[in-house]
């Protein structure tokens, strides 16, 4: 998952036996299937050179040979595969990776899982990656975003219960602004890192989409509403000074520290509080929306299967049914700190109480248009163009990501 929770590690290459063959591996023929993963954390390259030796054992025609890529890297590496018509048999990345369907190069989701995985898996990440309506992708960990809030904070600032819509929001900031000593109510993280994903949360929150029918759909009532709303926030000092120069991670760490009162953040986010500031006194509720009806951003990476001269579909599907078995799929999202994508996975992290806000927010997650060849740009364009609320009318700032949005590459 591109996001900050993703830590870029040194790459590695682990070939897991030796290429003797294809064929569907139906009939005992021997199979080699090439996989290629990007790296979350320490965790990830033994959790995978752990999952392809017990694989093997017990399908001993399959060879995996396993690439590990850093998040740095991974794009580059995919692209000079593609270039060299050499993909790998199955890949793990964001929506990029159900994109390369646009050159008819991947298996159809369902055609990569048994019908029992497939259904198992919440409708709404498979959903997230459809391409005119097929899904390429099915979904390996997945996360929304939701409200941390300070709770000694709240109690200094005389705040009972955590905000469901806009206006308790910005009433709740406002008093714990009101606190002084440096401290701030809500973090506002507009910078270069991911101003596309605090922005997205405030527009989703009031019915916005950035897509429809194959265009990007920026400048809109339902998004014009939501970038008033921010920056009345910050007009008002319900916010840290100068959002558009603050990125997320450093921001999180303000939050860690008790020195802001809300943020949203991810499931990673749990460990990392635990580990930076134990004693810390915090919860998680769900994120505000202008009339309080639940709505959140979903964000999700995927397993694709290229489809190759030779007929690996089968031994494809074998493998990914064995990583989505309970027990080997509850250990993955464990080790990287997400949620299951899965419906029985939800039901094994449901006994983690950190995750349950996280859990219940599944259904109603709204994801970027990110198969769409026009959101790289348009993400850019957030980054670089939507903290100049602040000094900027909403107005401007929307024509401004929308004329990038509808460049043409």
């Amino acid at each position: 998952m591109a996001v900050a929770v993703a830590t870029a590690a040194a790459l590695g290459l682990a070939g897991c036996g030796s290429d003797s063959g294809s064929g569907s591996g139906g009939d005992g023929e021997n199979v080699s299937l090439e996989l290629l993963v990007p790296i979350y954390g320490d965790k990830t390259k033994p959790y995978w050179e752990q999952l392809v030796k017990d694989f093997e054992a017990e399908n001993s025609n399959i060879d995996v040979k396993l690439e590990t890529q850093s998040w740095d890297d991974i794009y580059n590496v995919m692209t000079t595969k593609m270039q060299n018509n050499k993909p790998p048999d199955i890949l793990e990345l964001d929506a990029a990776g159900p994109a390369y369907a646009t050159d008819g190069a991947l298996y159809k989701a369902e055609e990569i899982v048994s019908p029992e995985t497939y259904e198992d898996i919440e409708p709404a990440f498979i959903d997230s990656a459809k391409i005119d309506g097929q899904a390429y992708g099915v979904p390996t960990v997945a996360s929304t975003r939701a409200l941390f809030y300070n709770k000694t904070l709240f109690e200094q600032a005389g705040i009972t219960a955590p905000p469901k819509t806009w206006d308790e929001l910005l009433d709740a900031s406002k008093k714990i602004s009101a606190l002084g000593g440096g401290v701030y109510g809500y973090g506002m993280p507009l910078g270069s890192e991911e101003a596309q994903a605090e922005t997205s949360i405030w527009a989703y929150g009031n019915g916005a989409s950035w897509e429809k029918d194959g265009k990007m759909t920026i400048d809109t009532p339902e998004a014009k509403e939501a970038l008033t709303f921010m920056k009345k926030m910050i007009d008002e000092g319900a916010t840290q000074p100068n959002p558009g120069a603050t990125d997320r991670t450093p921001l999180l760490d303000v939050f860690i520290q008790g020195k802001i009162g809300m943020i949203e953040g991810l499931p990673p986010i749990v460990g990392q509080i635990n580990e930076k500031a134990p004693d810390l006194d915090w919860a998680i509720a769900p994120s505000p929306t202008k009339d309080g009806e639940p709505v959140t951003l979903g964000v999700a990476d995927y397993f694709v299967g290229f489809n190759k001269d030779e007929d690996k579909q089968e031994s494809i599907a074998k493998f990914l049914d064995f990583f989505y078995q309970q027990d080997n799929y509850v250990k993955f999202n464990d080790n990287e700190g997400f949620i299951p994508a899965t419906k029985s996975g939800a039901e094994a992290a449901a006994a983690k109480p950190e995750l349950k806000t996280f859990l219940e927010s599944l259904p109603d997650a709204k994801f970027y248009p990110a198969t769409n060849p026009a959101w790289g740009q348009t993400s850019g364009a957030f980054k670089s163009d939507v903290g100049q609320i602040e000094t900027k009318s909403v107005d401007e700032v929307l024509k401004s990501i929308q004329a990038k949005a509808d460049v043409e590459g």
